[in-house]
Order: structure tokens, then sequence, then C-alpha cells
């Protein structure tokens, strides 16, 4: 199928099908006129791309999540593939470190909210 029927099938925009080929997440092949080919099985690919984008994975991470599935195709991803736990662990770390980030932010934002209106209440004494 073409470039457009992939998109298409996909709900994905041609130029993100461009950058996963770009990032070696998708194949395809050229044909004499030089448009890209792709086969039905990029239809399954390009939607777990998106599902690990979704997740917050980088290209990168996806394509050691794929590549680990290509090298195990009667396994399912999720069971066998040591670097995808990892991968996993890894998004799971960076993700509990900016809720304690944000956790922070919220906590001095209520502070200063509650100093704000402590200083309105006290200023309203003051008439």
């Amino acid at each position: 199928m073409k470039i457009s029927q992939l998109a298409k099938s996909t709900g994905v925009s041609a130029r993100s099908i461009r950058h996963y080929e770009k990032k070696k997440l998708l194949t395809s092949t050229r044909l004499d006129n030089d448009y890209r080919e792709f086969d039905e099985s990029a239809v399954e690919r390009v939607k777990t791309i998106q599902l690990y984008l979704g997740l917050g994975l980088t290209t990168e991470d996806i394509e050691q999540v794929l590549n680990c599935g290509d090298e195990y195709p009667d396994y399912k991803m999720d069971e066998y593939c040591d670097e995808m736990l990892e991968v996993y662990e890894q998004k799971l770390s960076e993700i509990n470190k900016q809720m304690l980030s944000l956790v922070v932010v919220q906590q001095r934002i209520e502070q200063q909210i509650r100093q704000m209106k402590q200083r309105r209440v006290l200023q309203g004494s003051d008439r």
C-alpha cells in the first residue's frame, strides 16, 4: 500500500509515517517511480508505534521494543523482552520524578494563594 493509504488506514499523517521510517521504526520498499510501498503489517506496526508514543516512550525506546519483538516473534513482547521491561521501568521512574516535582510546585502555589488571601483579609480589617 502507498503512504497515503497507510495514513488513511491508521489515522496517522504521512509526515509522521515518513518520520517513523527515518527513525527505523517502519520499513518500506521503493517502487520504480520511487514511491514507498508498505505491506499490510505496517498498519499494525504504526498502531503499535502510536500506542508507545502515547505511553510517553521516545522513538529510541520504541525502536528497542520493536526490535525485541522482531527478534522473538513467537512470544508476546510483554512476557519476554527484558529490554521492554527496562524501558517501562525507566519511564515509570521518570514519571514518578515528574509527579514529585509537580507536587512541590503545587504546594508552593497553594501556599502563595493562602498568603495572598490572608493579606487581603488583613487589609480588609484595616479599613
